[in-house]
């Protein structure tokens, strides 16, 4: 069951750029059973959902994408701008779970 037919294991896996751990993540991961994640900007819905099914062995419900504009910052006297960033909130299904954290109780 593959997601998208071009696509494959090596792009997969190049797929997710890193977890956002952030309290607002954090807080819709609890609420609304969603993970949160940094995506390559020309990332597909379905090319997100088979690398979080692909790399963590669980059943992805429905993935939300959000593009967020580069701020224009300062650095010294010369102005520049951040990267854009592209958001994907990945919601799980239901009993499945995954965590980041190595926390010890």
């Amino acid at each position: 069951m593959s997601a998208a037919p071009k696509s494959n294991e090596g792009r997969l896996a190049q797929v997710l750029v890193a977890p956002i751990i952030s309290e607002k993540a954090t807080r819709v991961g609890e609420k609304n059973n969603q993970v949160t994640f940094k995506v390559l900007q020309d990332a597909t819905k379905t090319e997100i959902k088979a690398a979080v099914e692909l790399m963590f062995k669980v059943e992805v419900a429905s993935v939300n994408v959000l593009n967020i504009k580069g701020k224009t910052k300062r650095f010294g006297g010369r102005i520049g701008r951040r990267d854009h960033v592209r958001k994907a909130y990945v919601s799980l299904k239901e009993g499945q779970e995954l965590n980041f954290s190595g926390e010890a109780a």
